[in-house]
């Protein structure tokens, strides 16, 4: 992997993260979602937008923080402190409820240890983690990647129609594309029942992204909303830049909900929408050898 010397020299580096993830679960009350972290250890840092924003790659839909957080996630797992669901909340485990911070280079070292790597390895820099033997976060494995280009190179009109479809799957109903792509307006409109008793009318746009969604994208997504639409969707293949979650929770103004990349890719993951689980099987070569 070549390194990426564009990186700015404030970003924090998977190693910086990993007390602060920590951290982060332990406001959150010893458990939470990949998002919620996320935004706990943003405010923890106080980080710029020029960090926040930061790409990790055009062909991942992860900022850098994302994807050093998401290596973070993972020593601490190896170390044995956190865990995961399947339903992707990780949560301290019980015979660590109250800790507050780990030795990271003791955490690294015993990690690294794991896959006969000495123990002295330096990996400060996080240009070569996916080099270090260390087996991938689940977020960015090769079928992310894969995957992401798909969306990317697809018609648009697919795209929306890909939309339509994931949003029936999550339960709206009357889902329909508007035909007008490319517009910067409304892409479509659904309606999403609630408990069988309450029913919403729900704007969305779908834009495929490689980078950042800007926050002018979301203005103009609002100012396409009419009086009658109750909620606002947008999802993009892309991230979210700080000022445009900002943007789409301001106060006293229609709340746009927002699905990124990220989101995307684990709701058609979850509902089996274009992708299939497949099983594999690790072979144990030393059973082999000594039967």
């Amino acid at each position: 992997m070549s390194k990426r010397i564009d990186i700015p020299k404030e970003m924090p580096s998977y190693r910086d993260l990993i007390n602060p993830t920590i951290t982060a679960l332990q406001e959150l009350g010893g458990s939470g979602k990949i998002n919620e972290i996320y935004e706990e250890v943003l405010k923890i840092l106080s980080l710029s937008d020029e960090i926040i924003d930061f790409p990790h790659s055009d062909k991942s839909s992860q900022s850098e923080i994302q994807y050093r957080l998401a290596w973070a996630r993972t020593y601490l797992k190896k170390y044995g402190i956190i865990d995961n669901s399947s339903r992707s909340v990780w949560v301290i485990l019980p015979q660590h409820k109250d800790i507050e911070c780990v030795d990271i280079d003791d955490c690294v070292a015993k990690v690294h240890s794991m896959v006969n790597k000495k123990e002295s390895l330096n990996l400060k820099e996080d240009e070569d983690l996916e080099d270090d033997g260390i087996e991938l976060p689940e977020e960015i494995k090769p079928w992310r990647i894969q995957l992401h280009e798909v969306l990317i190179s697809m018609d648009p009109f697919a795209f929306e129609r890909l939309t339509q479809r994931l949003l029936r799957e999550c339960g709206f109903s009357q889902v329909e594309v508007t035909k007008k792509s490319g517009d910067g307006g409304i892409d479509g409109f659904g309606k999403l029942m609630i408990n069988g008793l309450f029913s919403f009318k729900v704007a969305f746009q779908c834009k495929r992204y490689r980078g950042i969604v800007p926050v002018s994208d979301i203005r103009d997504f609002r100012g396409s909303l009419t009086t009658d639409v109750e909620k606002a969707l947008f999802i993009t293949t892309g991230s979210f830049s700080q000022p445009a979650k900002e943007e789409a929770a301001t106060k006293g103004k229609i709340q746009i909900d927002l699905i990124d990349g990220e989101e995307f890719l684990n709701k058609l993951a979850e509902l089996r929408i274009g992708v299939k689980s497949v099983t594999d099987y690790e072979i144990d070569e030393t059973f082999f050898s000594q039967i």
